[in-house]
């Protein structure tokens, strides 16, 4: 049977520049080429064009991207009007070569607003996923919350990675389908390591963006009175961002220096080398929809310590770790005590056993495609 056309109007995409916006996007992608035939089409922008756009053609990991780069302006909105216009050039380098998709497949409400546009003209279904945070934190308003409006409540369906941000879209009088479908991890990356090693000393790994809301200050706060009863501990930390730099002058402030590492950014398959030799995984961020940290570490059967946000507990249970309140250094430290005494008690085989029967890319994958055919044939 012949594949299916979908294309993919993503607000962010991984370049060689940013490698991590959008790493997620990347995932469904991935997960719906193994059942679909994807193309990409995502816009960027920057000073640093001197027309007023440019497209970019490659191919990434066997998908075709084309990638709209904008010249940004001091004025967002007739940036965001240039990038509404270079990516109808770049559908229309598609129409061309005869390649016209069975269905629109958006990532964020922004790109949602080009996506409900050419599905009207061309009388092509349009599904919007959503993972912006912004809605929990209700940080849209005007220009945004018009176009949130205005795409969401025009797409066929609208996918959700949680039940958790459904709640929050349609306190913006956003009245449509919803399905929930996780982000996806890719288990011949994220799987466990062959032999598990048993030391008295146990690496707990942060994977993130040395960003405020990812929570990195009471992490190291939670350290310094851990440090106060035991010293049988290591943190890596992978990831970069703009408070890095404050994050290490703290880190020595609070005492923790000589217990913390600051590793940098890092590729997928070093992350994954890095969660295969630690012994516990840390998330205490402030704020979360689905994080892809989250399922690969448990991918890689490692035991979590993550607050209770956003979807975080529609994904965890006790046989993969512990759920703390987010900005509470106490409940965290006691947390990372318990399980460093406790770490043997969870099986690495079941943890990375139930990441892959949830988010695999082939069972993400076939639930997306699942929605398409039902779409394609209503």
């Amino acid at each position: 049977m012949a594949k299916h056309k979908i294309l993919f109007v993503a607000r962010m995409y991984p370049s060689i520049k940013s490698p991590v916006p959008g790493i997620f996007i990347k995932e469904h992608a991935k997960a719906v080429s193994l059942y679909e035939e994807v193309v990409v089409i995502t816009s960027e922008y920057s000073r640093e064009i001197q027309s007023i756009y440019k497209i970019e053609d490659d191919m990434k990991e066997g998908i075709r991207v084309l990638r709209v780069w904008c010249h940004k302006l001091p004025i967002p909105k007739i940036t965001y009007f240039i990038s509404l216009w270079g990516i109808f050039s770049a559908f229309r380098i598609l129409l061309k070569e005869r390649w016209r998709p069975d269905i629109i497949h958006a990532h964020f409400y922004s790109a949602g607003v080009p996506a409900i546009i050419l599905g009207k003209y061309y009388k092509i279904p349009v599904v919007i996923s959503e993972h912006f945070s912004g809605f929990p934190r209700r940080m849209i308003k005007g220009f945004d919350k018009l176009k949130a409006i205005f795409a969401l409540n025009r797409a066929e369906l609208i996918i959700s990675v949680s039940e958790n941000l459904i709640e929050y879209i349609q306190l913006y009088g956003i009245e449509n389908i919803f399905k929930v479908i996780p982000n996806a991890v890719d288990t011949k990356v994220f799987h466990p390591a062959s032999e598990r090693k048993f030391r008295t000393t146990k690496k707990l790994l942060l994977v993130a963006s040395l960003i405020p809301i990812k929570g990195i200050s009471y992490l190291l706060e939670s350290l310094t009175k851990l440090k106060e009863k035991r010293n049988d501990f290591l943190l890596d930390i992978i990831g970069d961002g703009a408070d890095k730099k404050r994050y290490e002058k703290y880190a020595y402030e609070l005492g923790v220096q000589d217990k913390v590492n600051f590793r940098g950014l890092k590729t997928k398959e070093e992350i994954a080398q890095f969660m295969r030799n630690a012994d516990i995984f840390i998330l205490p961020s402030i704020w979360e929809n689905l994080p892809c940290v989250l399922i690969e570490a448990m991918a890689c059967g490692l035991p979590i310590i993550a607050t209770e946000v956003g979807g975080v507990p529609e994904i965890m249970n006790k046989k993969t770790g512990i759920m703390i309140p987010s900005k509470d250094k106490e409940a965290l430290s006691a947390a990372i005590s318990y399980m460093l005494d406790h770490v043997q008690d969870y099986s690495k085989e079941q943890i990375a056993s139930y990441a892959k029967r949830k988010f695999s890319l082939e069972v993400v994958g076939k639930r997306f495609d699942n929605i398409y055919k039902k779409l394609l044939h209503s």
